[in-house]
C-alpha cells in the first residue's frame, strides 16, 4: 500500500516538473511586443470638458402655499363625511401619548357634581378624566362617562388626504 502511494506521488511530481519545464523560455516574442509598445510616442490626453453650474431658481410664489411644507389639516376636507383635521396648536394631554388599547378604565368618581373616569396608563398610574379631555393617539375626545365605559370620538385620516370621526370606547376592566 505504501509503495503504491509512493509511485502515485512520484508520478504527480514528474508530471508537475514536465509541465513547469514547458513554461520556461520562449517569451522573446512577448518581450519584443512590450518593447515596441514602449517605443511608441505618447499621445496627448484630451482635457476634461468645462463643467457649467446649473442655473439657480428663486421661488417667488407670493402668498401661495410653499410646495416644501405639508398642507395644514384644516385645508384638507375632501369627502362628504370629512371633518377638519385635529388642531395642531392645541397642547397635547398626557394620556394622548398612549394608544387606547393600552389604557384601562378602572372606575368612576363623582365629586362636586361632576362624573370622572379613572384611567390606568401602561405604567400603572391612575388618571382622572372628564368629558372634554383627550386620550389616545388619534386625538380621542371624551364624549361621555358612564359607570362601565368611557365613550370617545377619534379623528383619523380617511386615506384621501382628509379626516373622519370614528367612535371609540374604553370599557371598565375587571
Amino acid at each position: 500500500m505504501i509503495a503504491m502511494q509512493r509511485n502515485v506521488i512520484g508520478a504527480l511530481v514528474a508530471t508537475a516538473a514536465a509541465a513547469l519545464a514547458g513554461c520556461s523560455g520562449g517569451n522573446e516574442d512577448l518581450l519584443a511586443y512590450v518593447d515596441s509598445v514602449k517605443s511608441r510616442p505618447g499621445g496627448r490626453i484630451e482635457p476634461l470638458p468645462q463643467i457649467r453650474p446649473a442655473p439657480t431658481f428663486t421661488y417667488t410664489a407670493g402668498n401661495r402655499r410653499s410646495p416644501f411644507m405639508p398642507d395644514t389639516p384644516q385645508q384638507r376636507v375632501t369627502g362628504p363625511n370629512s371633518v377638519p383635521g385635529p388642531d395642531p396648536n392645541r397642547p397635547r394631554e398626557f394620556l394622548e401619548r398612549f394608544s387606547l388599547d393600552t389604557l384601562r378604565m378602572v372606575g368612576t368618581l363623582e365629586q362636586g357634581g361632576y362624573q370622572y373616569g379613572l384611567v390606568q396608563d401602561p405604567d400603572g398610574l391612575i388618571h382622572r378624566v372628564t368629558v372634554g379631555n383627550y386620550m389616545g393617539q388619534n386625538y380621542g375626545r371624551i364624549l361621555s362617562i358612564t359607570d362601565n365605559r368611557i365613550a370617545l370620538v377619534e379623528i383619523v385620516p380617511d386615506g384621501l388626504g382628509g379626516y373622519i370621526e370614528r367612535p371609540a370606547a374604553v370599557a371598565l376592566s375587571n
